[in-house]
């Protein structure tokens, strides 16, 4: 780790009794790969601290409702790590509720990092995104090298990227779940309404002074992926229309659009009248509908997109709830 990693991490205890950094990990049926996860995550944030480059930690797992061993093998690390914390969801409430879930909970006095379980964000790279936090409130793993991914799975990955560029949201492309906040940060996100946010376009959005450090994605340590294709592209959909107003605006320009090809399909129908030469067309007849449909169709429902966003919102029904916390007697509120 260069030297010019951020100092703080040595901040006096007396301050507080919390530790310098928590570490935030969503886990869904996760039971075959969290041994090895543990030890790998251990292995670096022990010599963080043996070398007085980190004072103080704590790994809070998200138990996000796992229906395998997921719970058991916890508990059994948990025994043997004194600084594994666990939460527990009543049910499962999805990753992004799960992430939100443990920034609340972490105590990091100093900031609060991110990742998943899987060893595709491996934690051999938490000493260089430490190191980056010197001069930044926020620092982003961002993937240089996908090769282990499908080519479906990066194709997509590269058009959402591409996609949330053009509408001006800011997110660095490539970059997922794997990242370190400050408290400060951390305390700003916290304090948000929105009960269902997507934090890989939120967190960009607040303009925190922010820092990128690539890495090489690691290939899945066991398991299976938890986001097939259907749930990529509802959770882009919940991104985009969560942060931003542009496809409103696409609705609009679509229905200007169809306004004025239908202006000049009236006009085309006025002249051909006049000179005599209408034949009617059962083909074209049926092109316009289904495009005029089709694009009304569109409209309408991107904006029920904007519409169910705003009636889940009014119903302020929590995002997760949450069963246990071995941080807390009794394990705390939800």
């Amino acid at each position: 780790m260069p030297d010019r990693a951020r100092p703080v991490v040595r901040e006096d205890r007396g301050v507080s009794d919390a530790p310098a950094l928590s570490v935030v990990v969503p886990a869904y049926d996760e039971a075959e790969v969290l041994p090895d996860f543990a030890a790998r995550l251990r292995a670096v944030l022990d010599a963080l601290a043996g070398d007085g480059r980190l004072d103080g930690y704590e790994v809070l797992v998200v138990d996000d409702g796992s229906r395998d061993a997921t719970p058991v093998v916890l508990a059994r690390l948990r025994r043997e790590w004194p600084q594994l914390r666990v939460v527990r969801l009543r049910a499962n409430a999805g990753h992004q509720a799960a992430l939100s879930a443990g920034l609340r909970r972490a105590r990091g006095r100093l900031g609060v990092l991110t990742m998943d379980a899987d060893l595709q964000d491996p934690p051999e790279v938490l000493p260089d995104v430490l190191a980056a936090t010197a001069d930044a409130d926020v620092v982003y793993a961002v993937r240089g090298d996908r090769s282990v991914d499908s080519a479906l799975k990066r194709t997509t990955a590269s058009a959402f990227y591409r996609l949330v560029r053009r509408l001006g949201l800011g997110a660095p492309a490539q970059a997922g779940d794997f990242r370190w906040m400050s408290r400060a940060a951390v305390d700003v996100v916290l304090g948000l309404p929105e009960q269902h946010r997507v934090l890989r376009l939120v967190v960009p959005a607040l303009g925190f002074d922010a820092a990128t450090v690539r890495y090489v994605r690691g290939a899945r340590g066991a398991g299976r992926t938890k986001y097939p294709v259907h749930r990529m592209l509802r959770l882009s959909l919940d991104a985009i229309t969560g942060s931003s107003t542009a496809p409103l605006r696409l609705a609009s320009l679509f229905g200007l659009g169809g306004g004025a090809l239908t202006f000049l399909l009236l006009l085309y129908a006025l002249v051909s009248f006049l000179f005599d030469s209408t034949v009617p067309g059962w083909t074209s007849t049926v092109a316009i509908v289904a495009g005029v449909g089709t694009l009304q169709l569109l409209c309408l429902g991107i904006l029920g997109e904007y519409v169910g966003r705003l009636y889940v919102q009014a119903q302020g029904r929590p995002a997760y709830l949450v069963a246990s916390d071995t941080g807390e007697e009794g394990g705390g509120p939800p």
